[in-house]
């Protein structure tokens, strides 16, 4: 989880998500929507596939980038899970 909390911590990577929440895309489609280098894109694609945030899928000679939701879907749920114990122990408290 916590190269999910470090790939969800930049500006760019959340953009790079919410363009690939659109529609999947390859390396240079990416990039064109970014006025930052190719070389950086790729870099922030790395860390987006590092923490299984996005799925890479060869076509030809590109590698198509799409994203991955059942990452998130899990952190949501454990996160449901620590704010219900939460309650559940201030509960008890009073």
């Amino acid at each position: 989880m916590d190269k999910l909390f470090k790939a969800l911590n930049d500006p760019t990577r959340r953009a790079i998500l919410e363009q690939l929440r659109r529609k999947d895309m390859n390396a240079g489609e990416i990039a064109d929507c970014f006025t930052v280098s190719k070389p950086t894109i790729s870099h922030h694609l790395d860390l987006l596939k590092q923490a299984n945030l996005i799925l890479p899928e060869k076509n030809g000679q590109f590698i198509i980038y799409s994203l991955n939701t059942s990452v998130l879907e899990e952190c949501f749920a454990w996160l449901i899970t620590i704010t219900k114990e939460g309650k559940s122990h201030e509960a008890a408290k009073k």
